[in-house]
Formats: structure tokens, sequence, C-alpha cells
């Protein structure tokens, strides 16, 4: 099973994308739409205070009414964060996204934020375990 860790390393952009609760909402679709991403983390100095997607926007911004210039991310990001460890397992990911309906999981290590899992990083990964299983298994066969 892939570990947390090991899928990290071998993301292609394992950056960190992080704003403040004091930035506005548009400041984080702007930095979203720079770099294809679904979510940013909201910090405070070195610690996680939430997390911000186009979900939160949807259903927290637009459909209330809030205008994204002036509405801070603090008001609509998501405070109570779910997240994993680079111990933990790409099931232990795949349990959370399905039990708590949530599409990204930043990762820490001790106290630091160490990156951000998707779920479509774990799909991938998937698909990739299960690729390499079956071309085992095809050599094994042909023998």
């Amino acid at each position: 099973m892939i570990s947390v860790q090991k899928l990290l390393e071998g993301k292609k952009i394992n950056k960190i994308f992080t704003l403040t609760p004091e930035h506005m909402v548009i400041d984080a679709l702007d930095l979203m739409a720079q770099n294809n991403i679904g979510a940013v983390m909201v910090m405070e100095g070195e610690r996680l205070a939430g997390i911000f997607s186009e979900r939160d926007y949807a259903r927290k911004g637009i459909i209330k009414g809030r205008k994204a210039k002036s509405t801070p991310l603090t008001e609509v990001m998501t405070h109570n964060v779910f997240t994993v460890n680079p111990d933990m397992n790409i099931d232990d990911c795949m349990k959370l996204f399905s039990d708590k309906h949530i599409r990204h999981l930043p990762v820490i290590a001790g106290s630091e934020v160490v990156g951000m899992l998707s779920i479509g990083d774990i799909v991938n990964a998937i698909m990739q375990e299960q690729k390499q299983h079956i071309q085992f298994l095809e050599q094994y066969i042909s023998g």
C-alpha cells in the first residue's frame, strides 16, 4: 500500500499554497485559478486554521450573496479540517474522503504542514498501483 509520504514525493507539483484568514475570497480564487488547484490552506502563522475550496465558495459565498472582493476567507473557509500524516496510507485517505465527503487533505508532520492531497491524487495513485499489479500478473502468466 502506498504511504502518504511516497505519494507526496511522487507528485509532479508538490507546492503548498496558503493564505491568511484575513485575505479576501478573490485572492484565494485568483491563486487557485493561477495554479489550477481546487483548494488552498488558510494559515495563521505556522498553524493550519482552515481550508478554502471551490465548494466553500459555492456553498458559503455565492449562494449566500457574499462578494468575493469584500469577504474574508475566515467567513467562508472550513474551520474543522481533517488531516493526514505522512505515515498513513492511501486507504486511510480514501476512507476520510468517503466518510467525511471531502476532496482535499492537508498533510501534517508533527506540527508542520508538508503538503496537500486531493481525491484526484489518490485516484491516480490507485490506478498506477493497479496498472503495476496487472503488468506483474501478465508477466507471471506469460512467464
